[in-house]
């Protein structure tokens, strides 16, 4: 049957639930016990309501077997004539898969060991006027998947399993951080002045206060200023926003974890970062060693260490003392970004940085030794002062983290925000943040600062190869009409 006459049919069978004075979508729900609460509950004969979705239908005679699923799980419906009388047994006739029941009767096995609720009394909630995916196409459009996420949802087990597993993963950060002392606080996601980060932000207009406004990029430079104020173990799990491409591992709306700890530096950071994914695979996954992908990724501790600066050098010759214009003439001796006349130092290092995923491998690697140019929010070693005290996390061959030990000199960060804008297009000119550099000018303690990317944390846990496949509604292209 095409789905329009699968439509059709519903429409038929609602209004003739509708001329037996059925209320089709009523306001209240009768008091009812969640599926999975039923069935560890179980006993031969014990009553139950429940409510949920009917997700299969099958008629013999003067017997519906129906199965109903809620969030916590699915159980059979046994609904017989002479049980819940003939004139409701004919109403069934009217109820399709899609639709919401509650139901009551009592719980029993049958012979071949099916949890099932024999029906004496139902209560229509809610009559679907569509069928389900799996009725005409069974969801495999990736493309309708992402733009009707509520029916991927619906059809595919194995998604609401990966959201789950977020919703749990995200808990277990919170309850991470906060058995550690620190506090969870929110920041503002419109800015006056974007930053934070290195990325092109969304631009909007406040009416009242006829002023510009940008989505953040980043809520890092916020957060520092509550260092300032006093509170010295910080985290916010953020909403974030780049107006740049879209890919396998970028949405242009990310999730982001950033922490940050008073009195401390990256190296302590490392240690909390492998704490941190190391508990969350425990309890996700059992243990530190799983597989991605058909390959297997251990967890294990410590973790190990690699020199960004040693690397770029080893394969393209360049180093620290390199202005933007010798970095981008090695880079093309090598084959990378031929047609271009010139780059600024951050373009520069994302081409880098593209390059060396590649050669990360499967286990986690911190990529210390960056080239203090590239760091403008990152101390300086005080050995070399060419290189940053900064590290990224990879696994799987993804950039999972980053972390600094905090800029926190007044005069040194202004200097650089002025040297960073002078690298900037005209279309992304943008002011130094003088209220940052105050803030800093008040005193903020030496302090340790991380960014973990939640959206690949779970791609990672959960066996994931796309950024879409761990949101629960991505951004698309608008439909071809």
């Amino acid at each position: 049957m095409e789905l329009n006459e699968l439509i059709e049919l519903k429409k038929s069978k609602a209004e003739a639930l509708k001329a037996k004075g059925v209320e089709l979508y009523p306001a209240k729900t009768p008091e009812h016990t969640p599926i999975a609460k039923a069935l560890e509950e179980f006993a031969e004969g014990k009553r139950a309501s429940l409510a949920g979705r009917v997700m299969a239908k099958r008629q013999h005679g003067k017997v519906n077997f129906l199965d109903l699923r809620d969030a916590t799980g699915k159980i059979q419906l046994y609904v017989k004539a002479d049980i819940i009388g003939q004139e409701n047994f004919l109403l069934f006739e009217n109820i399709e898969v899609a639709d919401f029941l509650a139901v009551e009767g009592e719980l029993f096995k049958t012979h071949t060991g099916e949890f099932t609720l024999k029906v004496e009394k139902a209560t229509f909630l809610s009559k679907a006027l569509r069928p389900l995916p799996e009725k005409w196409h069974g969801l495999k459009d990736v493309d309708i998947r992402y733009r009707q996420r509520y029916l991927d949802l619906v059809a595919n087990e194995e998604v609401r399993k990966v959201f789950l597993a977020r919703s749990r993963i995200i808990r277990n950060i919170r309850k991470f951080l906060d058995d550690l002392g620190y506090l969870e606080v929110e920041t503002p996601m419109m800015h006056t002045i974007p930053g934070g980060a290195a990325g092109r932000p969304f631009k909007t207009f406040h009416n009242e206060y006829s002023m510009d406004l940008y989505l953040r990029i980043a809520p890092e430079l916020y957060l520092k200023r509550l260092l300032v104020g006093g509170l010295d173990k910080v985290y916010e799990i953020n909403r974030s926003f780049r107006n740049e491409g879209v890919s396998t591992r970028h949405n242009p709306e990310f999730t982001m974890l950033e922490v940050y700890t008073a009195y401390a530096n990256y190296e302590e950071m490392m240690v909390l970062t492998e704490n941190l994914i190391v508990s969350l695979a425990q309890d996700l996954l059992g243990g530190t060693k799983f597989t991605f992908q058909d390959k297997q990724i251990d967890l294990a501790t410590p973790w190990k260490r690699v020199s960004f600066a040693e690397l770029v050098k080893d394969k393209f010759g360049i180093v620290p003392q390199d202005d933007e214009a010798t970095m981008l003439k090695k880079l093309q001796e090598k084959g990378f970004a031929k047609e271009v006349q010139k780059l600024s130092r951050t373009q520069i290092a994302k081409i880098i940085e593209e390059v060396l995923e590649e050669g990360m491998g499967l286990n986690p690697v911190f990529v210390t030794d960056y080239f203090a140019s590239m760091c403008p929010l990152a101390k300086n070693k005080k050995d070399n002062p060419l290189i940053s005290e900064r590290f990224e996390l990879y696994i799987a061959g993804m950039e999972v983290g980053n972390a600094y030990s905090e800029l926190n000199d007044p005069l040194e960060q202004k200097k650089r925000f002025e040297e960073e804008i002078k690298d900037l297009k005209m279309q992304e000119q943008k002011n130094v943040d003088e209220d940052y550099c105050l803030a800093l000018e008040h005193g903020m303690p030496p302090a340790g600062g991380l960014g973990i990317g939640i959206d690949r944390l779970v791609m990672l846990l959960t066996g994931q190869t796309t950024i879409r496949d761990v949101i629960l509604f991505p951004l698309l292209r608008p439909e071809s009409v």
